[in-house]
């Protein structure tokens, strides 16, 4: 009984190694400065801002921030518009963090919200692995289709697309909204 304990407990850590190790990597190549959680900055987001959120510690979920919404791609498809508090409640992070430039100011295409909106109540085909929700926010963000499947590429193509390194900030939500 115990053998399986120390599996999983093994891979566990296995787990938690490969994601400090591929967070030094996107520190050490400029993608990032501060990963969500590790800055107490709180930054108020705008109409546009790449938003995420934690899934276990080890994942993380993105959407666009509209009008005092989020605009994500369920994992069931359905493209939807949702409140912050909707946006956490159905995975264990507790907080929402803005992609900011060295600023601190949010990251934003002008275009992002529109797409994003225009693409509500839409489906799509949803794949945790070709079709998720970084492909979905990327698209919000540069109007392009791009293959994104981890965290680690969005973070690289969104630093691309701004010239910036990325600032995951802690978002300031009014309470009402969560």
């Amino acid at each position: 009984m115990a053998i399986p304990l120390l599996w999983l407990g093994a891979g566990l850590a296995a787990a938690y190694a490969g994601k400090e190790i591929a967070r030094e990597k996107q520190v050490a190549d400029g993608h990032i400065r501060h990963f969500p959680g590790k800055d107490a900055r709180q930054v108020t987001p705008v109409d546009g801002a790449l938003v995420c959120c934690g899934i276990y510690e080890i994942f993380q979920h993105t959407g666009i921030w509209v009008d005092n919404h989020i605009v994500e791609l369920n994992g069931n498809g359905l493209v939807r518009a949702i409140s912050p508090g909707r946006f956490l409640s159905q995975r264990s992070g507790s907080r929402i963090y803005v992609a900011c430039h060295t600023t601190l100011q949010p990251m934003v295409d002008d275009a992002a919200a529109r797409r994003a909106m225009e693409k509500v109540f839409q489906y799509q085909d949803y794949d945790v692995i070709s079709n998720n929700c970084h492909r979905f926010s990327l698209a919000c963000i540069t109007g392009r289709t791009q293959p994104v499947t981890r965290f680690a590429s969005l973070n690289e193509a969104i630093r691309d697309h701004f010239q910036d390194v990325i600032h995951w900030q802690p978002a300031s939500i009014p309470s009402y909204l969560l």
